[in-house]
Parts: structure tokens; C-alpha cells; sequence
């Protein structure tokens, strides 16, 4: 079983927590092996991502967890 997680979820007032889109309380989990893998992931995952527009901003929260 893989301990080490990402918890991600949207901002609160986010657009797409709309309930007719992903809904007020989306999550998400990502689970690694070990925290440094965790970790670096985690770093790539606060870099936005290279097709974004210049000036989009992410707009997720991102939080380690273990289980």
C-alpha cells in the first residue's frame, strides 16, 4: 500500500466547483511509494503546465497527506 499522497481540491469560490460542473467538495488523491517521490511530484505539480496561456494562473490546492 503506498502511504505517501497529494491531496488535490479546488479553491474555495473556485468556477469549477459549480455543482453542475465538478462540485463543491471534488478531491482528488495521488499516491506514492515514498515521501521524496512524493515530494518531487509535488513540486512538478506547482509548475503550470507548459500549455497554459501566459498569464493563466492553476487553480488547485495541493496538500501532502499520509496515511
Amino acid at each position: 500500500m503506498k502511504r505517501y499522497g497529494i491531496r488535490v481540491a479546488l479553491p474555495e469560490g473556485d468556477t469549477l466547483s459549480a455543482d453542475h460542473l465538478l462540485g463543491a467538495h471534488w478531491e482528488q488523491f495521488r499516491w506514492f511509494d515514498s515521501a521524496r517521490e512524493r515530494d518531487r511530484m509535488m513540486g512538478e505539480m506547482r509548475r503550470p503546465p507548459p500549455y497554459y496561456r501566459r498569464g493563466d494562473v492553476v487553480t488547485q490546492v495541493l496538500e501532502k497527506v499520509d496515511r
